[in-house]
């Protein structure tokens, strides 16, 4: 044995360490790395550049609610796979697949509880669940939202986030637009207000419907907001779009808006809103 191969195996060599995956985040408006931990505490808004990410219906209902208490409403039964459609994959298997990433039944979650003493019942909408599109289940976890709000003389808060109405369901996902719609005049007859939050992204057929016809519209920063992308528009009108276009801040500075609220005030201001807009029962 050479000198170089004892003095290699006489030295105490260290076990690699090995490094969780999910240890850090990267910003998708910064690009800087977050640790996870801190990311989540600080409700997925980034600590360096304030880039609001997306969340899902467990984390939005445990910073929203007193205490992080709510009762989730049942998800309505409805047809599954009526058309029997599939491209690449059955519709079917799409569908399990996001149940089983999610453990949710379908793209819009209701939950109702209180916030700041106040009952309300909220709907959110998880763009992890197929891009949150619309199709039979979020229509009818809508409208059972809505009755829901009714029942207990309370508003419904809905968070926004869908690419639009889901392909696999064709024309019966672009009939939930009425349908929601038909569910929002329930609650303005009932003397009840209907909130919209839109998060991003909110676009299609969302946005054509229940998106943009709440009593009071808000938005979270950055949040991209519009009915068809910005490179159609383009294509269409044979212009450029100026900086910024079908982003919150936009659509605030031109009237679609009431306010842009940054994640950690939602809560605070929602109360607020359902304080002035619901009056204690004499």
């Amino acid at each position: 044995m050479s000198w170089i191969d004892r003095v290699r195996k006489s030295i105490p060599f260290i076990a690699k360490r090995e490094t969780p995956d999910n240890l850090w985040h990267k910003c998708a408006g910064c690009g800087q790395m977050v640790f996870v931990k801190e990311y989540e505490e600080n409700q997925s808004v980034c600590p360096k550049c304030d880039h609001h990410g997306r969340i899902g219906p467990d984390a939005r209902f445990n910073a929203l609610f007193d205490g992080g208490v709510y009762t989730l409403l049942p998800a309505p039964a409805v047809r599954e796979d009526p058309l029997k459609f599939r491209d690449s994959k059955r519709y079917t298997d799409r569908i399990k697949a996001a149940r089983a990433a999610t453990g949710e039944q379908d793209a819009l979650v209701n939950a109702k509880g209180q916030i700041e003493g106040k009952r309300a019942v909220v709907g959110v909408q998880d763009f992890a669940f197929m891009g949150g599109s619309m199709g039979l289940g979020v229509g009818a976890a809508f409208v059972a939202g809505a009755e829901a709000a009714i029942a207990d003389r309370c508003p419904y808060i809905i968070f926004t986030a869908a690419g639009g109405a889901r392909m696999q369901e064709g024309i019966l996902s672009l009939m939930q637009m009425p349908k929601t719609t038909v569910a929002i005049e329930m609650l303005r007859e009932a003397r009840l207000p209907y909130i919209v939050v839109l998060t991003d992204p909110t676009t299609g057929g969302v946005t054509a419907s229940y998106a943009m016809l709440g009593d009071v519209q808000i938005a979270e920063p950055g949040a991209l907001i519009g009915f068809a992308g910005q490179r159609v528009i383009e294509q269409t009108i044979r212009e450029k779009l100026p900086p910024g276009f079908q982003r919150a801040e936009y659509l605030l500075d031109h009237g679609m808006l009431d306010m842009v609220t940054h994640r950690h005030k939602l809560r605070e201001t929602l109360a607020t809103l359902v304080d002035y807009l619901v009056p204690e029962p004499a």
